[in-house]
């Protein structure tokens, strides 16, 4: 007899009363910098199964092609998906005509951004609208305040951050709540287990782990690097360098091995250990393949004791070579803004 489906089961997302799926789907690699965007028609079809397998949350970013994925996602959630699908974007990260990358956070930006992403989806309404990088020339209370009007205009029901530091989410919740801090969290991502996830659970903040499978290396290990596009980007980071890409094919090894052990996928290893870490966790993989996404959903029946949970930890803890970004990005580092006293409106 066949195994029955797993059902993705729903979870509260902060707070505020958001409600979503304990899994998301991560969007960005269907348009940009995985490589070439991928069939617009296959991507659709990946989104629907999605949806029709349970899943709700859907992230994208108004940076992701620039705004190729937006329309791409608003796209496949047209008709009947919409009603049962909650749209997550971003605003903040820009580039300039050189490729040059840019933050801003000034409250006409926000504005113009949320206009944009709104037309791009087709929707009246973004569900979680993110500030995707930290503006750090603008006080975080202007930012927020920004938001919290197009909050009561209905532009957007739940404000989020990503990539902030403690006390710029602490500045950010006193002016108008904060639904969800997404962040990158995964066995070889844990720096935010310090003072961002302490934090976010202090002040009933939801959170969004992204990239919980290390961008793919949790999945397949080094041999990832062989199969990646000139297009792609994580070509260009630390982590996939030559010098520390062999120190940490060693932990990609110790949670192979471990998943042969407990009859899974390394990948559904991984995620499985960031399910664990709380009722309050929504990991996001992206993947553009159903096949990987069923992979995903299956890895919400893999069980692990908190014998295997330190075990799995043991592993990643022998310091994992080289930073997630290049400095140029590391904006959450030291993501403190100017108080608010100091602000002139332009």
């Amino acid at each position: 007899m066949a195994a029955a489906p797993v059902v993705v089961p729903r979870m509260k997302l902060g707070s505020q009363g958001l409600e979503v799926s304990a899994l998301g789907l991560g969007c960005m690699g269907m348009s940009a910098y995985y490589g070439p965007p991928k069939p617009e028609p296959d991507m659709i079809a990946l989104i629907h199964h999605a949806a029709a397998a349970g899943v709700t949350l859907f992230d994208t970013s108004d940076i992701y092609g620039p705004h190729t994925n937006e329309i791409l996602v608003g796209k496949a959630l047209q008709g009947g998906v919409r009603d049962k699908a909650q749209v997550a974007t971003k605003f903040g990260i820009l580039t300039d005509a050189d490729g040059a990358w840019g933050v801003r956070g000034d409250p006409a930006y926000v504005r113009a951004a949320c206009e944009g992403s709104l037309k791009r989806l087709g929707v009246d309404c973004i569900d979680l609208y993110y500030q995707h990088r930290i503006d750090t020339r603008v006080p975080i209370e202007v930012t927020v305040g920004a938001l919290k009007t197009l909050v009561e205009e209905g532009k957007i029901k739940y404000i989020g951050l990503s990539e902030a530091s403690p006390s710029t989410i602490r500045r950010a919740h006193a002016v108008h709540p904060i639904t969800a801090v997404q962040l990158e969290w995964s066995l070889w991502s844990r720096d935010v287990e310090a003072d961002v996830i302490p934090t976010c659970r202090e002040l009933g903040i939801g959170i969004v782990a992204y990239s919980p499978l290390g961008r793919g290396f949790l999945s397949s290990g080094p041999k990832l690097v062989d199969t990646l596009s000139d297009q792609d980007f994580r070509k260009e980071l630390p982590r996939f360098q030559p010098e520390n890409l062999e120190k940490n094919a060693l932990i990609f090894e110790q949670v192979n091995a471990m998943a042969a052990r407990k009859g899974c996928t390394p990948s559904q290893l991984a995620l499985a250990w960031v399910h664990h870490q709380g009722t309050d966790v929504c990991p996001i993989p992206g993947t553009t393949k159903i096949e990987n996404f069923n992979k995903n959903v299956a890895a919400l029946s893999v069980k692990l004791t908190q014998e295997e949970m330190a075990e799995l930890e043991s592993y990643a803890s022998a310091d994992v070579q080289g930073d997630r970004y290049h400095d140029f990005l590391t904006t959450w580092k030291d993501s403190d803004t100017p108080p608010l006293a100091s602000w002139k409106a332009e």
